[in-house]
């Protein structure tokens, strides 16, 4: 049975003045749910604009916009209930505690006596927290930052969770810690709608993938789906010793090679045929004698899949 949509999105679009084209251009966009939904983009791809729109934040150009079959744009007060947002920039006063920022957020959202009391609980017992609880938050590592920007978002009991780079630039214990608990989330029956650079984040935590290039979803559905789709494929070879130059010219030559790059022992090679190019490859290695010490070639990882659709890795 196919989860109803959480999140619907018609024809959106975004142009700002002055611009030459559109930051988002006709996306159309369903959401599921109680899903994890990843979001991907190279920079400037409209990934911002995008969420803005939906957090009420930007109005869109043209184009129709639901959240839980509420429109953002007329709704607007019933939408923020729903929503809990954690963005990329840190939304948190340095010179108070971690306790008071919650404590002050909400106040914001609404909050007051008793229920206010018992969300601070359970959001600095989520984060982790509890221990510095009445620490200011300008000691605080990056890592027990990110913790804290992400539970602000958690105050209101939303049913949408929107993560605006949520692990970024924090150690790996603190990234953990972030997964286990979006996991816990998610299976709670939140859905969360989650934009990362870390492609191998997207891999492990999302049930579905969006990607968006130029203000358009260029691909979308399961991440095996993603990597089982037909298209331009790496090859990927490790060989035993650097391939000489002349080695080099005569892959870059070889029928279906569009792309032949190589780094050391390291060559990675783009065509649309890889079943005839891979063992072509590794003959023609041969005879100037390089041997092939592995070999991998079509979408292994989510980080081939999106350089093959943008012609850029995603962290560029």
């Amino acid at each position: 049975m196919t989860a109803s949509p959480i999140v619907e999105i018609r024809q959106l679009s975004k142009t700002y003045p002055g611009a030459g084209r559109p930051a988002v251009d006709g996306v159309d966009l369903a959401i599921a749910h109680g899903r994890i939904f990843g979001l991907l983009g190279p920079n400037g791809a409209g990934k911002t604009t995008l969420l803005s729109m939906l957090c009420g934040l930007l109005p869109p150009s043209s184009g129709s916009l639901r959240i839980r079959g509420q429109d953002v744009r007329h709704q607007d007060a019933a939408i923020k209930r729903r929503l809990g947002l954690a963005p990329q920039d840190l939304a948190l006063y340095p010179y108070l505690t971690a306790r008071e920022n919650l404590a002050y957020f909400g106040g914001m959202l609404g909050l007051h006596g008793a229920a206010l009391r018992r969300r601070l609980d359970y959001c600095l017992d989520t984060a982790g927290l509890n221990d510095v609880a009445d620490r200011r938050v300008e000691t605080f590592s990056g890592g027990l930052k990110r913790r804290l920007n992400l539970v602000i978002a958690l105050l209101h009991e939303p049913e949408l969770l929107i993560l605006d780079e949520p692990t970024v630039g924090i150690d790996p214990q603190s990234r953990r810690f972030i997964h286990e608990n979006l996991k816990r989330l998610n299976a709670e029956g939140m859905s969360i709608i989650y934009t990362s650079h870390y492609m191998e984040e997207v891999e492990q935590l999302c049930d579905e993938v969006a990607i968006i290039d130029h203000g358009r979803i260029i691909a979308q559905g399961s991440v095996d789906e993603l990597l089982a789709a037909p298209r331009e494929a790496t090859i990927e070879l490790r060989t035993s010793v650097p391939p000489p130059p002349a080695a080099q010219a005569a892959l870059r030559a070889l029928a279906h090679v569009h792309t032949a790059e190589f780094d050391g022992k390291f060559v990675v090679l783009t065509s649309a045929a890889p079943q005839t190019v891979a063992p072509a490859a590794m003959r023609l290695l041969h005879e100037n004698g390089v041997e092939t010490t592995s070999l991998s070639f079509g979408a292994m990882h989510l980080e081939q899949v999106f350089l093959a659709l943008t012609g850029t890795r995603l962290r560029n």
